[in-house]
């Protein structure tokens, strides 16, 4: 049996900071640090930070006056914004980067007159922040039967955004169906799905070549981590999507003989590590790495949390 690791895997840069944003304000303000959302969609990580501290409400109105909230890597619209603000609430945004980067877009499409369709899973966070950029004049898109559905006032004046955690074939189908209905329909000048999300999924199409059955790491409310097992259920591998060691059932690499594993962006390299230690004992496999993209982006901390803590 091999057992082959996927790279690159785990953290990316976004969740990285936004982790850090929370156990920094925790050490520097002690605990309880209010969190609106789950900063980042993993079990391990959240309840790591909930026993350091963190207490995470979706309400605002659930935050005491005079607090600390972090803003979670999704994004917020403005109206949670201008809640804590008005609330005097002391804001740390642990919005990935890359997320606001949509948000920016979105601003100058709407100064530019254009309505603006928003490609993305109804109900995620993240979209409901996008989606939150503007009162009006914005449409959310999940699938091409919702382009073919789609009324909007000028077509003329027509630009799209997506989520950052799509899969990115996916996307793809859904704005190309968009471009043929709306022919004048603009795009970001660059991609909006992340680096991380497509180095992620371009890895898994490189394990699923290789193996008889995918494992991915994270959690069942991440974006990013359904959209690998899909990709590789798209190449006709069995894969499943757990988040820790205990869900491994030996059922499903019985008759196998090569195991994949990758892991989502908010998924912990522990949580891997584990995992392949028991795979490791359950089959008695040897461990192999594929190589891939090296990741060396970075995002920097707010300044008020780089300084001494104490």
């Amino acid at each position: 049996m091999e057992i082959i690791l996927a790279n690159p895997r785990g953290f990316c840069a976004g969740v990285e900071r936004a982790i850090a944003i929370v156990e920094r304000a925790l050490e520097k303000f002690g605990a309880p640090i209010y969190v609106r959302h789950e900063v980042v969609h993993n079990k391990f990580v959240c309840d790591d930070l909930r026993a350091k501290g963190a207490v995470f409400i979706e309400q605002l109105s659930d935050v005491p006056q005079g607090s600390t909230v972090i803003f979670s890597a999704h994004g917020v619209s403005k109206a949670v914004r201008q809640e804590a603000e008005e609330r005097g609430l002391k804001v740390f945004d642990a919005t990935c980067p890359l997320v606001t980067k949509v948000h920016v877009e979105v601003g100058k499409m709407r100064t530019q007159e254009k309505e603006v369709v928003m490609v993305g899973h109804k109900g995620h966070p993240e979209v409901e922040g996008t989606m939150g950029q503007s009162p009006n004049g914005m449409y959310l898109v999940e699938t091409v039967e919702d382009v073919l559905n789609l009324k909007v006032r000028g077509a003329q004046d027509l630009a799209y955004v997506t989520q950052t955690t799509l899969s990115v074939d996916d996307a793809s189908i859904v704005i190309n169906a968009l471009k043929a209905r709306f022919p004048n329909v603009s795009g970001p000048k660059k991609d909006d799905i992340c680096y991380a999300t497509q180095n992620r999924q371009d890895a898994v199409k490189v394990l699923a070549q290789r193996c008889d059955v995918v494992v991915v790491v994270g959690s069942a409310n991440s974006s990013n981590s359904r959209r690998l097992s899909e990709v590789a259920l798209s190449f006709g591998v069995p894969s499943v999507l757990i988040d820790g060691p205990d869900e491994l059932d030996p059922a499903l690499w019985a008759n196998k003989n090569a195991i994949g594993v990758t892991a989502g962006a908010s998924a912990p390299d522990v949580l891997v590590a584990q995992v392949v230690e028991r795979l490791q004992f359950l089959t008695s496999g040897r461990v192999l790495q594929v190589e891939g993209v090296t990741e060396n982006v970075t995002f920097p901390l707010p300044k008020e949390l780089v300084a001494n803590t104490k």
